[in-house]
């Protein structure tokens, strides 16, 4: 894959790759005669990236080491005495030692390949004068769509017919073989309804004829004058209308949601928001989706509850231990695990590769921070086109950067 991309780029004449040792760490380097240095501590999806870091005068640093998660002393050597930007992952310990460390070798961006950035301690980065940027905008369908993957997989057990097949297990049609839930008209819950939830809700809602219970801090009016309007158009068709309602409490959600599905940040107030207790308010057919943060749930006691109630099912991309899971979930057929791959389509992560390598240019050509919402101009459309800005820098109020 890395080749083919390597190819593509060396086709287009933006960039030319070649093998090379970092501090005895390997790397792919691009544009070796920039005058700029920046280090990207994973190989990226698409060609746009590079070309938008080669086009501000960059030499690019791609490491190829074979560590999935590269440890704070291989990233220090990959920096080394030169390095003018970063972009990291959110599996990397971005805190003090690595943001002083950049800043000594002359740093002046970071960029997290990832929307979240509860990886990067923020204030570390603002007291060095480091502009962090991350990739929002580009993930919400994406998400929500694995949400929904996830949901109709436990719910109508796709993975344990699946592994039955290939098992040769099936011999022939029976009435009670794997039978789920059905899921159409039945009751939502969505924790947290910011864009990803908001996504989520409206393909349950309009694809699903679910009614829409929700628990956020905030009233999300788009999303209740939409299901209302969505109502009156079933009603006009001779249709049962679906409903919406904002919860006071997240208990309230579980206790009436035959789907649950977290869309939360992670903070301390929701650091296991989904404990023992918790769980067991939910009905005992119930579906747990988590497509946010790992920490969200109490892993161990999910595993619990679901040993314990067979009808219950989860869909999980994410793991309070991550890339560990704890024991004994691996072996819950009731639950439906993958790894971390809500994002990974293509169209979205080789955008959110742009968004960061758009962050670390504009920061090292000196060029202000988007102050809109929409970074789609950074991702789609001609290169030419492409703003003067960095798309997303979180603590850019804190640095008093400029606005574009």
């Amino acid at each position: 894959m890395y080749a083919a991309r390597l190819s593509a780029a060396v086709a287009s004449g933006f960039a030319s790759g070649l093998r090379t040792m970092s501090s005895a760490v390997p790397v792919e380097t691009f544009n070796p005669s920039g005058a700029l240095r920046v280090v990207v501590t994973k190989s990226l999806p698409g060609d746009r990236w590079l070309k938008v870091l080669t086009a501000a005068g960059c030499r690019v640093d791609v490491c190829t080491d074979a560590d999935t998660i590269l440890s704070n002393d291989k990233i220090k050597k990959l920096m080394g005495d030169k390095c003018d930007g970063v972009i990291g992952q959110l599996t990397e310990d971005w805190g003090a030692e690595l943001f002083g460390a950049l800043k000594a070798a002359g740093g002046r961006a970071y960029s997290n390949y990832a929307v979240g950035y509860n990886n990067v301690v923020v204030p570390e980065a603002t007291k060095v004068g480091i502009p962090v940027g991350n990739t929002p905008g580009v993930l919400t369908e994406t998400t929500a769509e694995l949400a929904l993957a996830l949901t109709f997989s436990a719910a109508r057990r796709v993975v344990e017919g699946d592994s039955f097949m290939r098992g040769g297990k099936y011999k022939g049609w029976l009435p009670d073989l794997f039978v789920g839930n059905l899921l159409q008209n039945k009751v939502v819950g969505i924790v947290g309804a910011g864009r990803i939830g908001t996504a989520y809700a409206r393909m349950m809602v309009e694809g699903h004829k679910c009614d829409l219970v929700y628990f956020d801090p905030y009233p999300n009016t788009f999303l209740e004058e939409y299901v209302r309007d969505y109502a009156k158009l079933l009603e006009s068709r001779g249709e049962r209308p679906v409903t919406v309602k904002r919860c006071e409490t997240v208990e309230e959600v579980l206790r009436e949601a035959d789907v649950v599905s977290l869309h939360c940040n992670l903070d301390d107030n929701t650091r296991h928001l989904m404990n023992a207790e918790r769980l067991g308010m939910m009905k005992r057919d119930a579906v747990l989706v988590n497509a946010a943060r790992g920490p969200c749930i109490d892993e161990a006691a999910l595993v619990a509850h679901l040993k314990a109630n067979p009808s219950f099912r989860a869909g999980l991309d994410v793991f309070e231990d991550e890339p560990a899971m704890k024991p004994g979930l691996a072996e819950c057929e009731n639950a439906v695990i993958v790894p971390h791959i809500a994002s990974a389509t293509l169209w979205t992560r080789a955008g959110m590769a742009t968004l960061a390598a758009c962050n670390v240019a504009a920061t090292l050509s000196g060029h202000p921070a988007w102050n809109k919402v929409d970074v789609l101009p950074f991702v789609d459309g001609p290169f030419d086109a492409i703003p003067k800005a960095a798309p997303s820098i979180v603590n850019a109020k804190e640095l008093s950067l400029k606005m574009a």
